[in-house]
């Protein structure tokens, strides 16, 4: 067999550029911005590990530019420094198990993990990006005759913008995240005072007092305004977000009452998908001796804006079950030859530990006859015949408490 062919120039070798970082969120809280994000772990080809050696976020104050244009500016506010793989070209494609991939290796965060950079807005933060000016032509304005609906001005409320990017080991940038904004309003509002935690057997319930002034910030400037709709103004929410944070670093002994912490610490949980504009929250997240700890803030919105008060002190509590079970219902009794047999219903409680049968001669010295728990919803009290007896049961839970009595049943043995 014969073929024919020709030599061309050599191929460039392949570069894997990585995905970008996903779930990219700024938070305002106060005069500091929370930007968090995961960390890419797959390439834009779907191979892995992902090329990529560290993440980079960009900070300015708007309008927006290109990215050609912020990366000569190069804005930079933190990079987070990731395990990059040995040889960016042994990978594993996306059909192939990822068992077979060979671990990234070095300093840094593992890739797929939360990351987190934080920045603090100065004065220096108010100031627009810097971007080169282009000179063109203006077109004449052209200015038609016609009738138009009067509209009032857009919202101005300036901002600023953040985006993230991927890094890979020659130095080249992936695909940029979507960017995020979050508004320069001079003041964010207040926080509330800390809130007040208490719990029964399902639900922790979690309330507070809004910021005195609340109601007052951010209307119009101008003096006396007529009742109307305004054109072109926006009024803004006032809602609360809680969040779970960790407990405090100083270890302290188990309480049924809350106490105050230090200001909520990274590692902290968003419980409301949204604000709340309710001063209260259920979590029910019960699990009895487990310590819960809750931070409140104050979130302003601003059209399609949001921003967060600063840090309020936490409150945890330690979750004691301290709740008995219901008294053991429809207690029966059947007297037989030298025995008493009782039967009950069987509580619903999914702590149940079980039952104390009493007995007495009066219906006040009714006393345990079970040394422990019983987990039947029967017992057969073998007694001499002619034995005049007053029975009833109490249910008791895991954590030792114990329940009222059920009702009293009166039994001769025969």
């Amino acid at each position: 067999m014969t073929a024919c062919g020709k030599k061309g120039p050599p191929l460039p070798p392949l570069v894997r550029l990585p995905q970008p970082p996903s779930e990219l969120t700024a938070t305002r809280r106060g005069e500091t911005v929370d930007l968090q994000f995961s960390v890419p772990s797959v390439n834009a080809d779907g191979s892995r590990p992902a090329n990529v050696v560290r993440v980079d976020v960009y900070g300015f104050s708007g309008p927006d530019v290109k990215d050609e244009e912020l990366f000569k500016r190069d804005p930079r506010v933190g990079s987070v420094t990731v395990k990059a793989p040995r040889d960016p070209n042994i990978v594993v494609e996306e059909d192939e198990p990822i068992a077979d991939m060979e671990p990234p290796e070095g300093a840094g965060l593992e890739q797929g993990s939360k990351a987190r950079v934080e920045e603090t807005l100065t004065a220096a933060s108010l100031v627009p990006l810097e971007v080169t000016k282009k000179q063109t032509r203006k077109k004449p304005a052209s200015v038609e005759d016609v009738p138009r609906p009067l509209i009032g001005p857009p919202l101005q409320v300036p901002v600023r913008i953040y985006v993230a990017v991927s890094v890979n080991k020659h130095g080249q940038r992936g695909p940029m995240t979507p960017r995020k904004l979050v508004p320069l309003v001079p003041a964010p509002p207040p926080p509330p005072a800390p809130p007040t935690v208490t719990y029964d057997e399902t639900t922790i319930t979690v309330t507070w007092q809004a910021p005195s002034g609340i109601a007052r910030m951010r209307e119009p400037a101008s003096g006396d305004i007529l009742p109307s709709r305004l054109v072109g103004y926006v009024e803004p929410s006032i809602g609360y977000n809680v969040y779970d944070v960790p407990p405090a670093t100083s270890a302290a002994a188990p309480s049924e009452s809350p106490k105050t912490t230090a200001p909520a610490k990274p590692g902290e949980t968003r419980l409301t998908s949204s604000p709340t504009a309710e001063p209260t929250y259920d979590d029910k997240r019960m699990s009895w001796g487990t310590e819960r700890c809750y931070a409140v803030r104050t979130v302003e919105g601003i059209g399609e804006l949001s921003i967060e008060s600063a840090e309020a002190p936490s409150v945890c509590t330690t979750l004691v079950d301290t709740f008995p079970p219901a008294a053991p219902q429809g207690l029966q009794s059947v007297a037989t030859a030298g025995a008493v047999s009782l039967i009950w219903q069987a509580n619903g409680e999914k702590d149940l530990a079980g039952y104390i049968v009493l007995r007495g001669t009066t219906r006040d010295t009714l006393a345990p006859i079970t040394p422990a728990p019983i987990q039947e919803t029967a017992f057969k009290d073998e007694v001499a015949s002619g034995s005049h007896f007053f029975y009833a049961v109490k249910a008791v839970d895991k954590a030792g408490n114990l329940s009222g009595p059920s009702n009293t049943e009166e039994a001769t043995a025969r």
